[in-house]
């Protein structure tokens, strides 16, 4: 904090000396671009915070099956891909470390909706993207909860390019198909498109197949010349079975497509999202604007889980009369629970700015409602493993139902931005929120001896930007900003087996929200090199996470009965300094190319208290405590880089070739299993053919991993899962690249 209070009195100090030279001939107006509902203002000017954007002409360029084929042209983003595109986007390494259903310290939001999945995951229409822009460092200040680490925002297509009728059909590796229609229509005062597509695909390992299908538009109504209203929405059908992984690089090497062994905790999934979003915008003068926007968002969401235990017969016996230890192998594909959950989020947001010769002004309100029904049946009669073998209980019995709850979040923000600008170099930014959030929870169940059957506390939070933007020249300005982030705890954190009553997890209602304090500086520059013209942006930060919430039974384990109690409290806190670097260049050259550079330095501060179970499962586990304080964050590469060249051969024909390289990984948090760096390269190539009446026709083709390289997708280890009492690499939980794919398409526009 004692750097964090220098920052701020250097910014004020150069204030004041810079504004005893202000004279109203120098100052320009400031505009304030921050915005939470749409993402109109793209400019980077005068921007105190590091920010990345990238239009929807580069998305649909790129071709790319998932948001992560996008983002790795921004410096500091990191995601993690499960099967088909389901994706949870991370930045500058927070949340690396989480891999079950936890929120991902960054807030998503698509035409002003938050976009929060019940996994923790998102899930985005690449065909509908009109822009993306990524705002990093703490960023609760605009967005509230959970913007830990920064946003992502995403526009969703609109507006006069959509009219004419689009078609397009894909297909590429492992059965890909992909086929896509859009209508368009401008006529009077009306503008409007509806779209819709759907892909499915085999994938490369067992069980990985999945099915995707996106209804979805906007219509807009010009009210005038200083007005108008869209009203945008999107139904989201969604199939995907495993994430394919196996245990252990043995199994890795010999088994990467996972036909053998043991199967993912969770599986089957079948989801429905629903997004509606009205929005209405009305400039009140030449430097003013107020927007408006309600929202609902829906997650419907169903799955299998929890494919151990020991399965029993109707009284109780163990199925065929097979001992636990030799059980398991019998019904490896049988899940033991099904879960259900529907989750409904609504909201109100309104914005008004107002620019001026010297302070720029914007106040937000931000109301919204989130319930999420959740319900877990049993499917099958069984024994928990670990277990004694005894008669089940109500809850581990065919048709039994283990939890029936509601969690809920009501949340009240009023935030607001002043910009101020000093004098002509120099401009001085602050922002501050207020939140007010209430979480709670209802169990359907009746109570067990002791517990509640519900609760709720209210958190109050302010969050808070100073930055300062400094132009050096007309082409160079330097940026700095001190920035906060928070998280409030879960319901399942506050309550733990009250809510689920089979839970080992004490409540703790005495939880604070979780606070992520960010300090940046850096560069933003345009020039030239031999004759190439060079758009340049340089940052450096720290992130100081506090009041981490952890479980002391450590991740996703069980405290061992002689070690005491097992519950969330504030006992963590992480680290992560970092440096980035992007350089982008003019893609309408004959030959341009984009550079984007992330070092991160990711360690624990405090976790020093990490169980990790040991020994064969089936039998009372065994534990084994570490204190990982000092350790490196798991998957948080220490370098990263993307490297990009396009060459134009011809106005109509340009190929494209990607260098996506990372440093080794630790798999987990006790720094034990270690993985490779690895570099992946990427061809693609774009021809389109467009007349004078307007019509259009494209062709791509992409090859991604075009040398084959092999590769761990994603490699995470928590526990002993061969059983074998020692905890080393054929442990983890792995999902392997499937090796070079690629992707061909046809469009047509008229």
């Amino acid at each position: 904090m004692q750097a964090g209070n220098y920052f701020a009195l250097s910014i004020l100090t150069l204030a004041i000396s810079q504004s005893a030279y202000a004279t109203d001939d120098m100052l320009q107006e400031v505009q304030v671009t921050s915005t939470t509902i749409d993402d109109r203002f793209d400019s980077k000017r005068g921007e105190a915070s590091n920010v990345g954007n990238i239009s929807g002409q580069q998305v649909d360029d790129a071709h790319g099956k998932n948001i992560i084929d996008v983002l790795e042209a921004i410096p500091g983003v990191t995601a993690e891909l499960q099967s088909g595109d389901s994706v949870k986007i991370m930045l500058r390494g927070v949340e690396a470390q989480r891999y079950m259903g936890e929120k991902p310290g960054v807030a998503i939001v698509i035409d002003g909706v938050p976009v929060n999945e019940r996994n923790g995951r998102v899930n985005i229409d690449l065909d509908n993207i009109d822009s993306i822009k990524v705002i990093k460092g703490g960023a609760s200040y605009l967005f509230g909860e959970d913007a830990l680490s920064g946003a992502v925002i995403i526009t969703t297509k609109r507006g006069a390019k959509m009219v004419g009728v689009t078609a397009s059909v894909e297909k590429g590796s492992f059965n890909y198909n992909k086929n896509l229609a859009r209508v368009g229509f401008a006529q009077g005062n009306w503008l409007g498109h509806v779209q819709t597509s759907t892909a499915y695909a085999d994938d490369f390992c067992d069980q990985c197949n999945y099915y995707r299908h996106y209804l979805n538009g906007k219509l807009q109504y010009l009210i005038d010349e200083t007005s108008d209203l869209s009203f945008g929405f999107e139904q989201a059908a969604r199939n995907k079975d495993s994430h394919g992984t196996v245990t252990g690089v043995t199994n890795a090497a010999i088994d990467p497509q996972s036909f053998g062994g043991g199967k993912d905790y969770a599986r089957m999934y079948d989801v429905n999202l629903g997004k509606l979003n009205l929005n209405y915008n009305k400039e009140l003068g030449v430097d003013s604007n107020l927007m408006i926007a309600v929202y609902q968002y829906t997650d419907h969401t169903a799955y299998k889980s929890n494919p151990s235990g020991t399965l029993r017969t109707a009284t109780g016996a163990p199925l065929n009369g097979t001992a636990a230890a030799s059980n398991m192998a019998l019904f490896k594909d049988v899940y033991a629970n099904s879960i259900d959950g529907n989750q409904v989020q609504q909201g109100l947001k309104s914005e008004w700015r107002k620019g001026g010769e010297v302070v720029g002004l914007m106040a937000g309100l931000d109301l919204r409602t989130d319930t999420d029904r959740s319900r877990t049946t049993t499917l099958v009669t069984y024994s928990a493993s670990g277990a004694p073998i005894s008669v089940p209980t109500a809850a581990t019995t065919a048709g039994g139902v283990s939890a029936d709850n509601t969690t809920s979040t009501n949340t009240k923000g009023l935030y607001g931005e002043l910009k101020w600008q000093a004098s002509t170099p120099l401009t001085l930014t602050l922002n501050t929120r207020y939140d007010e959030i209430k979480a709670g929870y209802l169990s359907f169940l009746p109570p067990a001896p002791g517990k509640i059957a519900g609760g709720d506390k209210t958190f109050r939070v302010w969050s808070e930007r100073l930055g300062g933007n400094y132009m050096l020249s007309p082409k160079h300005e330097v940026y700095s900003n001190l920035s906060t982030g928070f998280r409030v705890p879960t319901a399942t954190q506050l309550y733990g087996s009250t809510i689920t009553p089979t839970g080992a997890v004490l409540s703790n209602p005495n939880l604070t929200p979780e606070r992520a304090f960010n300090q940046e500086i850096g560069l933003r520059s345009k020039g030239e090199l031999l004759g190439i013209e060079l758009d340049t942006d340089v940052a450096i930060y720290q992130i100081d996470r506090k009041n981490f919430i952890l479980n002391t039974g450590g991740q996703y384990q069980t405290t061992p009965a002689l070690a005491g109690i097992e519950q969330y409290q504030n006992i963590g806190g992480v680290r992560n300094r970092g440096a980035e670097v992007a350089i982008k260049t003019d893609a309408k050259q004959t030959w341009s190319g984009d550079i984007a550079y992330t070092y991160l330095n990711a360690v624990f501060t405090r976790n020093d208290s990490y169980w990790m179970a040991m020994g064969p499962r089936g039998t009372p586990l065994p534990s084994k405590l570490y204190n990982n304080t000092g350790n490196i964050v798991p998957r948080s590469p220490k370098h990263k880089i993307n490297l990009s060249s396009r060459y134009r051969a011809t106005e109509a024909w340009s190929f494209t070739a990607e260098v996506n390289a990372q440093s080794g990984i630790f798999a987990d948090e006790v720094n034990v299993v270690w993985v490779g760096g690895r570099s992946v390269a990427n061809l693609a190539t774009n021809y389109e053919i467009k007349s004078s009446g307007g019509n259009k026709i494209s062709l791509f083709a992409r090859v991604d991993n075009i040398f084959n390289r092999f590769y761990y997708t994603t490699i995470r280890g928590g526990s002993d899962s061969n059983g074998d009492g020692v905890y080393n690499a054929n442990d983890p939980s792995i999902t392997v690249n499937g090796g070079r794919v690629w992707t061909a398409g046809l469009t047509v526009k008229f």
